[in-house]
């Protein structure tokens, strides 16, 4: 009988032994308002004929192909804006962001060399719906975020998760020299 192995139990692909998860983000919903224009565009475009010639029953098909249109404009948006996500664990943060139906783009940024983490809420309209922007600063250049939910609260939490991971890399740097 052949041996089974150990299943690792990762939160998330790429996840390093060791490394813990902390929070998962993803942009506002608002984000994706691209996509609902995509949807309601076409069918009220395809909605006009009908209404003006009514004694051509071929023409209220015209909507429902408007519609099958949005729906698929509606799709690729929702895609785009589902599997764009940020994760941070006890280490870094890495953006996982969508690429098209196939692509995807990664990129990583460890912990303990952020600079400054600030976060910008535009207005009237962040300030209702909830939504704002947060830059993390590096020596290499800045991580710009645009429309993450809740800015305040993640700010919060990336604060706290870069101060944890300065902090243990200090304590490992000490015993290391000791």
């Amino acid at each position: 009988m052949a041996k089974r192995e150990k299943v690792d139990n990762a939160d998330f692909e790429g996840q390093r032994e060791g490394e813990e998860l902390l929070f998962v983000f993803r942009r506002h919903i608002i984000a994706m308002r691209k996509g609902f224009y995509g949807l309601l565009i076409p069918f009220a475009i395809t909605a006009i004929p009908p209404l003006i010639w009514q004694t051509q029953l071929e023409l209220f098909i015209l909507p429902l192909g408007g519609l099958l249109i949005g729906m698929f404009i509606f799709a690729y948006h929702f895609i785009m804006w589902y599997f764009t996500l940020y994760i941070v664990t006890s280490e870094r943060i890495r953006q996982v962001t969508q690429k098209g139906f196939f692509g995807k783009d990664v990129v990583e940024l460890r912990l303990s060399k952020i600079q400054n983490i600030s976060y910008n809420i535009p207005g009237f309209s962040g300030e209702i719906f909830g939504y704002g922007t947060i830059v993390i600063q590096t020596f290499v250049g800045d991580l710009v975020i645009h429309k993450v939910e809740h800015p305040d609260k993640t700010y919060n939490k990336l604060q706290d998760a870069a101060m944890n991971a300065i902090e243990s890399q200090e304590g490992y740097e000490e015993t290391a020299t000791s």
